[in-house]
Order: structure tokens, then C-alpha cells, then sequence
């Protein structure tokens, strides 16, 4: 019940990251600078999970924790916060964006240089079967796919966040 708890409190805590995180990249099409922060922010993601789970370990469980347990809290941060981000997008998508991202996309597969990267390497038929799928595309679509990826990303960071943060009685009586 305590663990659960504390990832809902750090998993709201990861969400307002990944949704400045996503407002940045959208931000980014326009102007460079936004998406390279983006991307920043999307990397810290598990140093900022290991982070709440050294503090969830050391103030909530006395500094002993074990690896299947700090996995188990990994896990219930990432989810936790891919569902509050998969909303904040669906809300995006749904009423705010308008075909912006998909105009940009769009804009970029069609320039010049996009144009002979993709002739050169033969995926024309495979770009536009792409594009033909993401604009058939629904704000729920979008969310649930994110949401997908995010709790997966979450199951496997979360074992190497888990054992790297895993501390025993005995490894606490020997420092």
C-alpha cells in the first residue's frame, strides 16, 4: 500500500515532466532549441525515477529495499504516469493540435533531401503506407499508443533502476 502510494505521488511527479517534455517537442518544430530540451527531459527519465525510488527507499522504507520491490515501484511510476500523459495527449490531439504535428511531419517528408533519402533507399511505398496510417490516426489512437510504449519502457528501465538501488540490512550494517 506504501509503495503504491509513493509511485502515484512520483508517477504524477514523472507525468508533469513528460508532458513539458511533449509540450517541448511540439514547441520544437517551430524553433530547434525546444525539441533538443525535449529530448533532455525524455533521457532524465530514469535517473529521475531512481531518484524517487533512493528517497522512497531511504524515507518511506528505513533504506533497505529489495530489487523486486524497487522494479515493482519502477513499474507503478512509469504506469502511473503514462496514464496521466496518455490523457494530456488525447486532449491534445483531440482539441488542441488540428493536424498541426501531422502537417510537420508531412512538410518534412516532403522536402528535398527527405525526398532523395527515401528514393535512394527504396521506401516510397513504405513512407506512404506510413503516412496513409497516421493520418487515419484518432486522438485515442495516439494515447494508447504512447500509454503502450511508456508502461513498457517503464516493465524493462525498471530492472536495471531496481537492482541498482537495492539495498539490504546487511549492506546497510556493513556501511
Amino acid at each position: 500500500m506504501q509503495l503504491k502510494a509513493f509511485a502515484r505521488y512520483d508517477g504524477a511527479l514523472l507525468a508533469v515532466v513528460w508532458v513539458i517534455s511533449f509540450a517541448l517537442y511540439v514547441a520544437g518544430i517551430a524553433q530547434p532549441f525546444y525539441g533538443m530540451v525535449a529530448l533532455g527531459l525524455m533521457v532524465s527519465t530514469p535517473f529521475f525515477v531512481a531518484l524517487r525510488l533512493k528517497k522512497f527507499r531511504d524515507q518511506g522504507l528505513g533504506g533497505t529495499i529489495s530489487m523486486a520491490r524497487g522494479w515493482g515501484y519502477s513499474v507503478y511510476v512509469f504506469f502511473y504516469a503514462a496514464v496521466l500523459l496518455a490523457l494530456a495527449q488525447y486532449v491534445y490531439f483531440a482539441y488542441i493540435d488540428q493536424g498541426y504535428l501531422q502537417a510537420a511531419f508531412l512538410r518534412a517528408l516532403e522536402s528535398p533531401e527527405a525526398k532523395q533519402i527515401i528514393r535512394q533507399y527504396g521506401m516510397q511505398q513504405s513512407v506512404d503506407e506510413s503516412m496513409q496510417q497516421f493520418q487515419q490516426m484518432r486522438p485515442i489512437d495516439y494515447a494508447l499508443n504512447v500509454l503502450t510504449v511508456n508502461i513498457m519502457v517503464g516493465i524493462v528501465l525498471g530492472v536495471p533502476i531496481g537492482a541498482a538501488l537495492k539495498h539490504s540490512k546487511q549492506q546497510a550494517v556493513n556501511q
